[in-house]
């Protein structure tokens, strides 16, 4: 009986290891982003994962922002594709 936990010991000794220095940063790191894509709001200035540089016009609904790029050039884009955010602006003063 010991010798086949002796056995596994270094099997669940990896798999911890791998859990604390891989699965759990890579989680935390796809929860802030999830965050950060959700705080989204008109005026913020985004980095899209394609490079884009543009200013939010609209908030269309839980998947989509609309993007000005340059005066008068809009584009759609999906929230989850954007991969940083510049600048925030204040929330509205009640």
């Amino acid at each position: 009986m010991e010798s086949a936990i002796a056995q596994f010991l270094p099997l669940i000794l990896i798999f911890a290891i791998m859990y604390f220095l891989l699965i759990r940063p890579q989680q935390q790191k796809v929860k802030q982003h999830k965050a950060m894509v959700e705080a989204l709001r008109r005026g913020d200035q985004v980095v899209t994962q394609g490079g884009l540089i543009g200013k939010v016009s609209k908030v269309k609904d839980d998947s989509e922002i609309e993007v000005e790029l340059a005066e008068g050039v809009r584009v759609r884009v999906v929230k989850s594709t954007i991969a940083q955010v510049l600048s925030k602006t204040e929330p509205a003063k009640e």
